[in-house]
């Protein structure tokens, strides 16, 4: 977009993906400022996060925005020779981090997540600790447990969603037919047992849940107005398993944004949200 920043475009490999990242020049002001690492929605691009990052930047907060395995940038696109779910999106993010340790160094680093991304980094985090990063931030994420979901609205959610499980476990493969982007039959799987369950699948034999009660990492968790897929009721639903973090919960307003929001449009009106995600990466302790 006009105005907005170029990045750097690198890669990671890991298991056979090569994984897109873009790495935005440092913001003005003082050497080190704290990094953040996004980690997009479910079929949505890198790329598409260039107005919000400018808005960090302009905080004065370093960025760095990863593509989910298998979209953007990252390679190959999602087959049926593709088995990848939950297990490996999350290792993705020990892989990025890793590939960005020494430019991390010394700085304050806040793990960022918009929906599935969001999802991918706080079971990052529930498997390998804290120690990598010093916060996590959710915009736009949760559980989409069909209970949680205000009105009737859930009586759609369950049947959606087992739906598109169905068909990508009957084609191998998620398509992308009017949601979500082509995606890996068992990253499907994985988030259509979270809306049919409340809860996240067993990885690698791990009680994810048990793991998840654990993380003390600091949590700022922020819904949106008018969002279409993860309601306030849906983060509060994933908030509630957070019982050892420190959460800081709060809602991001059509008032505030000045602008309509929905689950992605946020992106296009977050100048509010990278004020209040600096504040947030400035009030951590030193590391």
């Amino acid at each position: 977009m006009n105005g907005d920043p170029e990045y750097a475009q690198e890669f990671v490999d890991v298991d056979g993906a090569r994984l897109g990242v873009q790495v935005y020049p440092e913001p003005a002001g003082p050497p080190g400022a704290p990094v953040v690492v996004i980690w997009p929605a479910m079929g949505v691009r890198a790329r598409y996060y260039r107005p919000f990052a400018a808005a960090l930047r302009s905080a004065g907060l370093a960025v760095v925005v990863a593509d989910l395995r298998g979209t953007g940038a990252s390679t190959p696109a999602p087959s049926r020779a593709d088995r990848y779910g939950y297990v490996e999106l999350a290792s993705d993010v020990d892989a990025v981090l890793a590939a960005l340790k020494s430019r991390l160094d010394g700085r304050t680093r806040v793990l960022l997540g918009h929906s599935l991304g969001g999802q991918a980094a706080l079971l990052h985090l529930a498997r390998n600790g804290g120690d990598a990063v010093d916060a996590l931030a959710l915009i736009a994420v949760g559980v989409p447990y069909w209970r949680t979901y205000p009105g009737r609205r859930g009586l759609g959610v369950l049947p959606y969603t087992q739906g598109i499980a169905a068909t990508a476990a009957l084609l191998g493969v998620w398509p992308g037919w009017g949601f979500g982007g082509r995606q890996a039959r068992g990253v499907i799987r994985d988030w259509a047992h979270t809306a049919r369950t409340g809860r996240f699948p067993r990885l690698d034999g791990t009680d994810t849940e048990a793991a998840v009660r654990a993380v003390r990492t600091p949590v700022l968790a922020i819904s949106v107005d008018d969002d279409q897929y993860t309601p306030h009721e849906t983060m509060d639903h994933l908030c509630a398993k957070l019982t050892a973090a420190p959460v800081t919960r709060e809602r991001y307003t059509v008032a505030e944004a000045g602008a309509p929001l929905d689950h992605f449009t946020w992106v296009r009106a977050g100048a509010p949200l990278a004020g209040r995600i600096a504040r947030f990466a400035a009030d951590l302790p030193p590391r």
